[in-house]
């Protein structure tokens, strides 16, 4: 695609997995870095995400945030590098486990890392049910039928999915299970991953220096 692709994040943030993603496209972008506080609320960028929060990206007229969408975005845009399955079940695979993430993932963690407990009666009206309930099909999801999401070809679900786990992982938010840490083992030997990584650590040393 020819539009112009801006990225705007901070290495402190879920941009981090947008930052993987491109790398794993291949795109050439603009990275902006935005500071909390001011510059995400700032009417500039708000007129981008209105909920002042990193990531979003910029793409052409195109606007897109929230991470699990982004990696959707960009997997369809790019299509060459076919991180989207394009049928059966692996495309089904693809859509359900990533949406798991964006939704019944990330809201047990969270929730657990804030100390909310959710009691029987409520298992009902929360849309993940139970932390424990949601490490299992998490497990399912990583161990079920090949090495990746959606079988045996990476994909973006394993982009935001492994994003999850690996950050899980390292901060005691999930569960050590061997197939987590399995999987992210096979994630973490991809050259996009790494770049991604010393990019965003290397902005992170300079906020510092």
């Amino acid at each position: 695609m020819a539009e112009d692709l801006i990225f705007y994040t901070n290495p402190m943030s879920r941009g981090r997995m947008v930052r993987w993603m491109l790398e794993e496209v291949g795109a050439s972008y603009e990275t902006r870095l935005l500071g909390y506080g001011g510059d995400m609320k700032s009417a500039d960028y708000l007129a981008i995400n209105p909920m002042g929060k990193v990531p979003a990206i910029v793409h052409g007229e195109a606007v897109v945030t929230e991470v699990a969408a982004i990696c959707c975005y960009l997997a369809d845009t790019f299509p060459e590098v076919a991180l989207v399955p394009q049928r059966g079940r692996a495309r089904a695979a693809y859509y359900r486990w990533m949406f798991f993430a964006a939704g019944p993932l990330e809201a047990a963690v969270v929730n657990r890392a804030l100390g909310v407990a959710v009691s029987d009666e409520q298992t009902r009206m929360v849309g993940y049910g139970r932390y424990e309930t949601v490490m299992d099909a998490l497990e399912y999801a990583v161990s079920n039928g090949g090495d990746y999401i959606a079988g045996d070809r990476f994909s973006a679900a394993d982009v935001y999915v492994g994003s999850h786990v690996l950050w899980g992982l390292r901060f005691g938010s999930i569960d050590k299970r061997p197939a987590f840490e399995a999987y992210a083992a096979r994630l973490t030997e991809r050259p996009a991953y790494a770049r991604a990584g010393q990019i965003d650590d290397a902005l992170l040393a300079a906020a510092k220096a």
